[in-house]
């Protein structure tokens, strides 16, 4: 086998041979794992015959002289089809607006610069294309909040967490609108949620909010009924469905018992369907306009929640991977003869995303009436899971056979599989980037934000062969500055705020690209070290957000009191001897912290018990240049615990946990409110620093 030849078709396949570790150390991808990959991605490598074959067809790929659907663009600046049309070409730009802009390209065959940004349709030599025209950056924290130093700060929040009565168990919009009222009465501007995207309604025991079945729609469990439909409406289904007893029990839970919240909370919502159905409401006028405006998207997404019910029922595989190839095409003749059987049960799902979007957007406009500049950040999830409904209605703009993860790093020593799916970069040019662009309004339409996991996924992503170990991967290149402009478009469309989650490996130059297009990266208060010292307030940067921990981290009372290191021995992720030396590291950390916040004047080093430790630990976060400082619900009670312990096996309660206060209680002790308190007057004072 000639190597060099497979390490060319490699590289034109997008995958990186050599890569550096988050450890400082070069790698390289074997050959045997290149064949493997290549064969993944579709690009056959069995054999030198293969390898060149399949390097043909990337080359003929890369010279067709078709424009693609869509060309993001950046606003001012030339657009050039040196490669494809000759200088004086005539063309006809058609603007958002419906202007009408005739000319012909120049001496060096570029359209002159478009200084109107939006999605303009361009006209030339009998091609049609859109440009996507994208401002320089989205919105800044100063921009959105009218404020040219803005120190803002908010609250980070699992809304499957959160509690109220009635709630049967399991957390909702009302809850969170709840919260997001009485934070906002203590100064804050923002509450970044976790994810909200889809699940399987059919499936009640896949509930991790990072591994959904779309990106594109919303998670029916977590709606309020009574937020829109009133609470006669709801009270009256609870009786019907004889419900009563059941939510009662669930309510009194420790954890959440997901397959018995859901299974409750989906009879609650078909009996108001059904109710609903039967009505002649403004609700319902609303609930058509609503499917009459979501279209193809909403109708297939729709489509398949029933048919993989429908799959499971019959004892067929639930993944459509593995359905008949009748099933698979989600524009065949049996789908649509499917649907037509089975329309009521498709206006059930319907109804109950309506009720969703319609609870969201009545929880965003909780939050900025109560004075937030930017309410809700929503989470954006990496992937979406491979046997779900948007990789079904979006084949080909996903890669059906990789998985996404990581390399071991500071997070995960293993390294990681999600067991999520890919989009394709090919796939993506080929369809004018539609899955992106539908995934990005989705999640900005009710929201003053978002924050897109793992970030560097626009640049690279780390692919393993479905069945795969994790070191078996290599990073998949992305057409990283077209998705850039097209997230500035939007956010700019949408006035949101953009997060990218830069912790882990991160590529060369990854940040500092984020910071030219103002998308804010996250700086963690336990990761904020240098050479064995924390690093002082004053030193954090300007360009990304603050944040003393996350959901896959311990809080900072878990990790004083080493609840992550005791979590990951129970777990198997560690023995006791990398243990033992996991404790002796942190004790020293402990004493690295101490010192500095006793430096910096945040805490009395003769009372230093965890209380004092942790409200120093806020005070810190207040004190940095950060735009936007974010303290999570486990900081801000006082918490042990952590949402999520990331790895193999599930010893841990993950996305179980459940406050036992009710969402309107948990910011009335005094405690608490002093931690708030601190925090808002040290982004106050480190905003007056600034001006």
């Amino acid at each position: 086998m000639n190597d060099a030849l497979l390490e060319q078709l490699t590289q034109a396949a997008g995958l990186s041979i050599d890569w550096t570790d988050a450890f400082g150390k070069a790698q390289r991808v074997s050959p045997e794992n290149q064949r493997a990959l290549l064969e993944a991605l579709g690009h056959h490598a069995a054999t030198e015959q293969d390898i060149r074959q399949s390097l043909n067809r990337i080359e003929q790929q890369r010279n067709n002289p078709t424009l693609y659907p869509l060309i993001p663009h950046d606003q001012g600046r030339p657009l050039c089809f040196a490669s494809r049309f000759k200088a004086g070409e005539p063309y006809q730009l058609t603007l958002e607006s419906g202007e009408a802009l005739d000319g012909a390209l120049d001496d060096t065959s570029c359209l002159p610069a478009i200084d109107t940004c939006g999605y303009h349709h361009l006209r030339i030599a009998g091609q049609e294309t859109t440009v996507a025209v994208a401002p320089p950056a989205c919105p800044s924290v100063s921009e959105l909040t009218d404020s040219e130093q803005a120190r803002i700060w908010g609250i980070t929040a699992q809304v499957y967490s959160l509690s109220r009565h009635g709630d049967g168990g399991l957390g909702d919009t009302a809850a969170l609108a709840t919260l997001s009222s009485d934070v906002a009465r203590h100064g804050a501007d923002a509450i970044a949620i976790s994810p909200l995207h889809a699940m399987f309604s059919a499936d009640l025991h896949n509930y991790s909010p990072y591994s959904p079945s779309s990106r594109m729609f919303f998670n029916i469990l977590h709606s309020a009924p009574e937020q829109v439909l009133g609470r006669q409406a709801v009270s009256e289904a609870i009786e019907q469905c004889g419900l009563q007893q059941e939510m009662q029990r669930l309510e009194r839970l420790e954890l959440i018992d997901w397959p018995a919240a859901s299974a409750a909370r989906l009879r609650l919502l078909r009996q108001l369907h059904a109710n609903l159905r039967d009505s002649n409401s403004e609700s319902l006028r609303d609930l058509r306009q609503f499917i009459e405006e979501g279209g193809e998207a909403l109708e297939q997404h729709c489509r398949f929640e029933v048919l993989h019910a429908h799959m499971l029922e019959n004892g067929e595989p639930g993944d459509w991977r593995q359905w008949s190839a009748e099933y698979r095409d989600p524009h065949g003749i049996a789908v649509q003869r499917f649907a037509r059987e089975h329309q009521q049960e498709i206006d059930f799902h319907f109804f109950a995303q309506w009720l969703m979007a319609r609870c969201l957007e009545q929880a965003q406009r909780s939050a900025v009436n109560a004075g937030m500049k930017i309410g809700l950040i929503a989470d954006l999830a990496v992937g979406a899971h491979g046997a779900g409904s948007q990789t079904w209605t979006r084949q080909s703009e996903f890669l059906p056979q990789v998985t996404v993860g990581a390399p071991p790093d500071i997070l995960n020593s293993n390294g990681q599989s999600w067991g999520i799916s890919a989009f394709s970069p090919q796939g993506l040019r080929e369809n004018g980037y539609r899955a992106f662009i539908e995934m990005l309004r989705a999640n900005m339409v009710h929201a003053g934000g978002i924050r897109i996991d793992h970030v560097m996924g626009l640049k690279r992503l780390w692919v393993i062969p479905e069945g795969a170990p994790s070191d078996a991967g290599a990073y998949l290149d992305f057409p990283f500055e077209d998705l850039l402009r097209l997230i500035a478009l939007e956010a700019w469309r949408n006035q949101a705020l953009i997060i990218g989650e830069d912790l882990g490996t991160v590529p060369e130059g990854l940040r500092e690209d984020l910071a030219r297009r103002n998308l804010l990266g996250m700086r963690v208060l336990l990761f904020e070290q240098d050479d064995g010292q924390f690093i002082p307030p004053a030193r954090w940067p300007a360009d990304a957000l603050a944040t003393t921990t996350t959901h896959d981290l311990p809080s900072i009372k878990g990790w004083l009191n080493c609840r992550d290191i005791e979590a990951r021995l129970g777990a198997g992720h560690r023995s006791a001897e990398q243990s033992d030396d996991d404790r002796a590291l942190r004790a020293e950390e402990k004493s690295a912290l101490d010192q500095l916040l006793t430096r910096e004047g945040f805490l009395d080093a003769e009372q230093a018990d965890d209380d004092a430790r942790l409200e120093a630990c806020i005070e810190l976060l207040g004190s940095t240049p950060a735009p936007l400082a974010l303290l999570p619900l486990e900081d801000v009670m006082g918490s042990m615990e952590q949402p999520n312990l990331p790895g193999p096996g599930d010893e841990h309660p993950n996305w179980r946990r459940r406050w036992p206060m009710e969402a309107g209680d948990m910011l009335r002790d005094a405690a608490i409110t002093a931690r708030l308190k601190r925090l808002g007057k040290a982004r106050q004072a480190t905003r007056n620093k600034a001006t």
